[in-house]
């Protein structure tokens, strides 16, 4: 009974995403300036659930890139005032923060 996965938003603090016993933890990303914060939960929800919509795959694995699109999606909300920066949006754009937010997590634990 309950939910099979869990996912809380933490603002400017991330994102958590729980599983059995395992957990995903999702910075936000450091932005020089944030503009506008209104909105940015919102529009993590609409990234997380839009990414999981089109691939149609919610394996844990999945989950955790739906997490990350919905957290480079909410960097790019808060960098103009209400939708104005997501209006005009690229693949191309939204890829780069993706690579951005993969550069910022991504280490090599060798010890």
């Amino acid at each position: 009974m309950g939910p099979k996965y869990l996912v809380i938003k933490k603002g400017e603090h991330g994102a958590l995403l729980f599983y059995d016993e395992h957990i995903f933890f999702a910075p936000a990303l450091p932005l020089a300036e944030v503009f506008d914060p209104t909105g940015a939960g919102d529009t993590f929800a609409g990234g997380f659930i839009g990414f999981l919509a089109k691939s149609g795959d919610l394996s844990f694995e999945n989950m955790k890139r739906a997490v990350i699109f919905g957290s480079a999606m909410a960097s790019f909300c808060v960098e103009k005032f209400g939708i104005e920066r997501l209006k005009d949006l690229s693949q191309i754009e939204i890829k780069q923060r993706i690579s951005k937010f993969v550069d910022l997590v991504n280490f090599d634990a060798q010890l």
